[in-house]
């Protein structure tokens, strides 16, 4: 498929057929809230779903349990093995270049700070490193898994915010289409797949081909099941990258709402770090794996860590000489990745499971406020004293 900004624009004005239409009729019946009190602890995949559900709840719930029938699920299993030999880096790349590639696109930076609350700015990293960790699980796709309950629920949530948005007069539909619209659908499964393996090689993480395709096919899998229109979905890596590249030439720029966010995701992963000497080290790794302009935008402070962040890749060489030449180091690599990536994601949940529902109001659950700024206007925060 050529992508051109006429084929881009039609697709900002295409939203999820069938989620909008089951989140429009649970509203209109009044339904929202007791799907949610039914749904919170269904979260496994084959669990009996609850008496008295609503039935364009149960409908949606039936047509959306399985995934595609044309997932090759050898290539799943190659992505999964991927995930497991990289996971440390891929937690990395999620955290530091994925997330604030979000950031530097103004009205996904908006939208973000409506429906996620500057309150809270621990709930989306948690909420996508749970996420994430579900995909990868050798049982994803099958009875007992939490992979399918979770992505069928944030279908529906992306389905309610597009409700919210476009009632209660805070998106400029005829500037930005629709919210969270198949162009961003797109973007945003290139931000988790394609910049995460961009992000790999910026670290020095030698990736094979093959491994590479296969995880960005994942994504493919995870963008299908999320409503995303296959059709319009780059099929390979080149295309893919012809996408993010355009993408990101229309839309990405400085914005309030993204420097707030990056804001709070460093101070975040800052508290996260163990001590304050190794604080700087996250926006050294912002810095690093986006680069200095768009870390410029979004108000990344530079630090003396800046330089020695770039010998990250030498330091990777090392280790994964030792996994090539040794397979108990190999599988204590393993071990010791898991482990990081366990204890990153406990830290951000705080223990906690994180449940995926429709929000009733945006007002009311999510402090929404203000407009969606338009792409490249830059209206800086006012002077604190």
């Amino acid at each position: 498929m050529t992508y051109t900004d006429a084929s881009l624009d039609a697709l900002r004005q295409a939203g999820d057929e069938l989620a909008d239409a089951t989140v429009a009729e649970l509203f209109a019946r009044g339904e929202v809230g007791k799907f949610n009190t039914l749904m919170r602890y269904v979260s496994t995949a084959g669990a009996p779903l609850p008496d008295g559900l609503p039935d364009v709840a149960r409908e949606y719930l039936e047509v959306t349990r399985t995934p595609p029938d044309w997932v090759d699920w050898a290539e799943m299993e190659k992505a999964r093995l991927f995930f497991i030999d990289n996971n440390v880096h891929i937690s990395t790349a999620l955290s530091f270049a994925s997330m604030p590639a979000c950031y530097l696109v103004p009205h996904v930076a908006k939208l973000l700070s409506a429906t996620h609350g500057l309150r809270y700015p621990s709930k989306r990293m948690a909420e996508t490193g749970q996420f994430t960790v579900h995909l990868m699980q050798p049982d994803a796709f099958e009875a007992g898994s939490r992979f399918l309950p979770a992505v069928q629920k944030v279908r529906l949530l992306h389905a309610s915010i597009r409700h919210h948005l476009t009632r209660e007069d805070h998106w400029d539909t005829a500037a930005h289409g629709t919210p969270i619209c198949q162009e961003d659908m797109i973007g945003g499964q290139m931000f988790f797949s394609l910049l995460v393996l961009d992000s790999l090689h910026r670290l020095g993480v030698h990736l094979s081909t093959e491994g590479a395709e296969s995880y960005y096919y994942a994504w493919r899998v995870v963008g299908a099941m999320l409503g995303v229109d296959q059709s319009a979905v780059p099929q390979t890596l080149d295309t893919a990258r012809r996408f993010l590249d355009l993408y990101m030439v229309r839309h990405m720029g400085p914005s309030e709402e993204g420097v707030q966010l990056t804001r709070q995701l460093i101070d975040l992963y800052e508290e996260v770090v163990p001590g304050t000497f190794f604080d700087p080290v996250v926006s050294a790794l912002v810095r690093h794996l986006v680069g200095d302009t768009c870390a410029d935008w979004l108000d990344v402070p530079r630090t003396s860590w800046d330089t020695a962040v770039k010998a990250v890749p030498h330091v990777l060489g090392v280790l994964e000489t030792i996994e090539d030449r040794s397979p108990l180091g190999a599988w204590a690599l393993d071990r010791v990745g898991h482990l990081t990536t366990v204890l990153e994601l406990s830290s951000l949940t705080r223990g906690r499971v994180m449940h995926y529902a429709i929000p009733e109001s945006l007002r009311k659950d999510y402090g929404m406020s203000g407009e969606v700024p338009r792409s490249r206007r830059w209206n800086p925060p006012p002077a604190t004293v």
